[in-house]
């Protein structure tokens, strides 16, 4: 073992926020008019309200030293309502379906316009074919079952309408409903917010067996290289899953709304193989206010890689390194052949892993930064034999990036973390849970 190696110990907490909680809500809503009002100018500022209501703490009265205040009984907590059950894929989608529309107030037009903001995963923010699935069948729903609606794309046209919106994560959870340790069913989480009033207003939950759904990537999803903790995706599951209905709808969300119509535009044009009005949408949500993400570094270097403009491609992923850097975290997904140390030989998943190699040196020792890099297994098979390859597998990038920087040696320490920390845990050992295998980038303050 290196000795500059480190066997990672104890479970770090997943990604992702947490599937219950009912934080509070902020902003008024002075402050989603206003947003929404910039949206129809065709942009977002980045400046919001901060003249949040103030709480008014009152002030305990005197007491007289003879007289000992009374003890006030303590009201017993109550009992957490009981999980709603595991049911099928499509019984789940209709009954969430169903009572979130049921139990929205009646819309103002006789013909209302709901957009579907694409739902995620709620840990990775990642799209698939299950989320695909749930939108079309959910706008089947609005069609044949609630007529008052109309159903449009997430564009900056259709959000200048101050639309109702649907937003939802279907994210893999284990028994105590919770993104972690060996997952048994889905959990999907559908709200509907009003743009005009700036609250949320319906709201439902279900869970749904395991084995029901397909949670392959989209392609855009699939062929990201890398991916890191984003404030846009956290701001999308807060949204969802940390507000109940008559909350407001979080601010960080508003902020974000032109930026993710335009990036819901490329995600599409990429994933259909238009490859140049993809980089062209792309380019547009970086320029807006909340353009600074994950998602569009992403689709901006896949883009350029589909077009084979090479030297922007490079230059595109030193972006993506620099972006998870500052956000202290990155995942790259390095593929390596089954039970091996060595980097998959297909030049289809490993031909750009040399340029990526180099930037993240080149990246690494410019920032001047000590670096831990972590590697991950899938839960299949033995811990023991999982905590050795995932170290194993650390120490090889490890290896890969001294060699071409040399100035990073006794600047890294590798760490094996097994199957520990997996993010979608759900042991397929195929596309869907690529992510629990990969290779981990963390600025660290000392290798010693």
């Amino acid at each position: 073992m290196s000795k500059r190696s480190a066997s990672s110990s104890g479970a770090a907490a997943p990604a992702g926020t947490g599937l219950h909680g009912d934080g509070p809500g902020v902003g008024r809503r002075e402050f989603a008019l206003m947003a929404l009002g910039a949206l129809a100018a065709g942009c977002v500022s980045d400046q919001r309200a901060e003249d949040r209501p103030q709480t008014v703490v009152p002030q305990p009265r005197s007491v007289e030293a003879s007289a000992p205040p009374a003890a006030v009984p303590t009201p017993a907590a109550a009992p957490a309502p009981p999980p709603p059950p595991v049911v099928s894929f499509d019984v789940a989608i209709a009954n969430v379906t169903h009572a979130v529309f049921s139990s929205a107030p009646a819309a103002e037009a006789s013909a209302a316009t709901v957009v579907i903001d694409p739902l995620i995963d709620g840990v990775t923010g990642y799209q698939s074919k299950a989320t695909q699935s749930i939108q079309d069948r959910i706008a089947g729903i609005i069609k044949s079952d609630f007529a008052q609606y109309r159903v449009q794309r997430i564009t900056p046209e259709s959000l200048k309408q101050q639309p109702r919106f649907l937003a939802g994560t279907f994210t893999p959870i284990d028994a105590q409903m919770k993104p972690a340790g060996q997952r048994e069913a889905y959990w999907f989480c559908l709200v509907m917010g009003d743009l005009k009033t700036g609250k949320i207003i319906a709201k439902s939950v279900a869970r749904v067996r395991l084995t029901d759904a397909d949670a392959t990537p989209t392609a855009v999803f699939g062929d990201s290289p890398v991916w890191t903790r984003d404030p846009s995706t956290d701001a999308y599951v807060a949204n969802c899953q940390g507000n109940k209905v008559g909350d407001p709808i979080r601010p960080e969300y508003f902020d974000g709304l032109l930026a993710a119509a335009l990036v819901s535009e490329a995600d599409d044009a990429y994933n259909d193989g238009r490859y140049a009005e993809a980089f062209d949408l792309y380019t547009t949500a970086r320029k807006t206010a909340a353009g600074d993400q994950l998602r569009v570094y992403n689709g901006l270097y896949l883009s350029l890689t589909k077009l084979g403009r090479t030297d922007r491609a490079a230059g595109a992923f030193r972006d993506l390194i620099d972006y998870g850097l500052r956000k202290q975290r990155l995942a790259v997904k390095f593929l390596f052949r089954p039970g091996s140390v060595r980097f998959a030989s297909d030049a289809k998943f490993s031909g750009a892993y040399g340029m990526w190699i180099k930037q993240i040196a080149s990246q690494v020792v410019a920032s001047r930064v000590c670096l831990q890099i972590t590697g991950h297994t899938s839960p299949t098979g033995p811990a023991g034999l999982n905590d050795s390859l995932s170290l194993l597998r650390a120490e090889y990038v490890q290896s890969q990036l001294e060699d071409d920087a040399p100035a990073l040696i006794a600047h890294t320490v590798a760490a094996g973390a097994g199957s520990r920390e997996n993010l979608i845990g759900t042991g397929r050992d195929d596309a869907t849970d690529i992510l629990d295998r990969r290779v981990e980038l963390k600025p660290i303050q000392s290798c010693s």
